[in-house]
C-alpha cells in the first residue's frame, strides 16, 4: 500500500531506473497521474509533460466508463458501449472532446504535445481500473512514432494489466491485488485532485 500518490511515484521511479539517461520523456495522465509522474520524471531526470485523455462515462453511472478519447482523437470503446444508441455515444464523445480541449487550454496552457518521435515514452497514471484512458494514451503515443511506449502504474487489476501488455511495448506495475476493486484501495491517503493542484505541480516541474 502507498501513503499517497507522491509515495507511489517515488516507488514507481525505482522500478524504471533502467531508463535513466536515455532519450526519454514522461507523460502523465491528469489528474491523478500527475503527482505520480512528477516523482518519476524527477528521479529519472527527464522532461515531464501531460497527455490529455478522457474517460467516456456511462450515461446512467458517470463513475463507470464505456471507453476513452485522447487529445489526438484516438477513441477506445468497450463492449458495454453497444448498449447505447449511436446518438448517445456521439453525444458522450462530443462532450468529452470539449473537456479535452478545456484541459489542454488550462492544464497545458494551450501548448501542443512535445515531439515524441524516436523517444522512449513512459505513460504514468495513478492506477488502472478499466484501463481505457491508458489505452487511448498508448494509441496517441504510437501514432506520434515513439520508439518505445511504456505504461507505468503503481496498482492495477490483473486482467486489465494483461490487456495493457498487449497494447504497450512494456508495462510496469508495482501491485496487482488478488481482490482488486478500485485504484483507491492501494492508497492510504486518497482524494481527487483539482485543476489548480495539477497546475501547481507542473509549474514546479518546469
Amino acid at each position: 500500500m502507498f501513503e499517497d500518490r507522491s509515495d507511489a511515484g517515488k516507488k514507481l521511479a525505482q522500478a524504471l531506473l533502467k531508463y535513466k539517461g536515455k532519450d526519454l520523456i514522461v507523460l502523465a495522465i491528469p489528474r491523478g497521474g500527475v503527482p505520480v509522474g512528477y516523482e518519476v520524471a524527477k528521479k529519472l531526470k527527464c522532461p515531464f509533460h501531460l497527455v490529455i485523455v478522457r474517460k467516456l462515462p456511462m450515461p446512467d453511472n458517470p463513475e463507470a466508463g464505456i471507453g476513452a478519447v485522447s487529445e489526438t482523437d484516438e477513441v477506445i470503446w468497450h463492449s458495454a458501449a453497444l448498449e447505447y444508441s449511436e446518438k448517445i455515444r456521439a453525444e458522450i464523445l462530443s462532450e468529452q472532446k470539449e473537456e479535452v480541449k478545456r484541459r489542454i487550454k488550462k492544464l497545458r496552457k494551450g501548448r501542443e504535445l512535445p515531439d515524441l518521435e524516436d523517444k522512449i515514452v513512459i505513460l504514468v497514471d495513478d492506477g488502472l481500473a478499466m484501463g481505457s484512458t491508458m489505452q487511448a494514451a498508448i494509441k496517441t503515443v504510437k501514432a506520434k512514432k515513439a520508439a518505445k511506449t511504456v505504461g507505468a502504474v503503481p496498482i492495477a487489476g490483473r486482467e486489465v494489466l494483461r490487456i495493457m501488455r498487449e497494447k504497450a511495448d512494456e508495462v510496469i506495475c508495482l501491485e496487482t491485488p488478488v481482490f482488486f476493486q478500485a485504484v483507491a484501495q492501494g492508497y492510504r491517503n486518497w482524494y481527487d485532485l483539482d485543476d489548480n493542484e495539477v497546475i501547481k505541480i507542473m509549474e514546479s516541474a518546469s
